[in-house]
């Protein structure tokens, strides 16, 4: 025995039903608003909210009841897709503010590892700082500097050419290149 509809659907004005009946015909719409629009249209005849679904191509007849509700509230506007849930954001402005200070600091080779900031060493310096952000992604570092109208390649730091560190067995010393100039042309 199928459950009584809680909500039911409001009688369609003239001009809701012909865009209803418009959008249900058409070949030109996204497919799912067509199949909004066959439900509604369906409920409206009168069939129960299995049996709109089942007209619009859908399976649950509790899909047809959520957009019968919205419908009721919103009106045509219940055709459209509603943007999704994405995950919230975990970072707010102060956070923002400590990626994009650690991101303009220069590089400590002894201390990061590194004499160039790429993202991952970024977030590798962020998660092991004491005031940093012991989970932030290298997603979330690339966000951040996207807002800020900066691009991580173009603003990062660079060794000088021709000059690396080289781990030797005496410790780390530096080799120069000393036909750098030659090479560069």
């Amino acid at each position: 025995m199928p459950r009584p509809q809680k909500e039911p659907l409001r009688p369609l004005a003239a001009h809701e039903r012909a865009t209803l009946e418009e959008v249900a015909r058409s070949g030109a719409e996204r497919a799912d608003r067509v199949a909004r629009a066959k439900a509604l249209l369906a409920v409206a005849d009168g069939a129960r909210f299995t049996a709109a679904a089942r007209a619009a191509g859908r399976r649950s007849g509790d899909g047809v009841a959520k957009l019968v509700a919205r419908f009721n509230a919103d009106g045509l506007a219940a055709l459209t897709t509603r943007p999704g849930g994405r995950p919230p954001l975990r970072y707010g402005p102060a956070e923002a503010a400590r990626i994009l200070r650690e991101a303009r600091r220069p590089p400590d080779r002894a201390r990061d590892g590194t004499a160039t900031w790429s993202l991952t060493t970024l977030r590798r310096a962020l998660r092991s700082a004491p005031d940093g952000l012991p989970r932030v992604s290298t997603f979330a570092i690339l966000r951040v500097l996207r807002e800020a109208g900066l691009s991580w390649q173009e603003t990062r730091t660079w060794c000088a050419t021709g000059v690396v560190q080289r781990k030797r067995k005496a410790g780390v010393v530096e080799v120069v290149d000393p036909a750098t100039a030659a090479k560069r042309g």
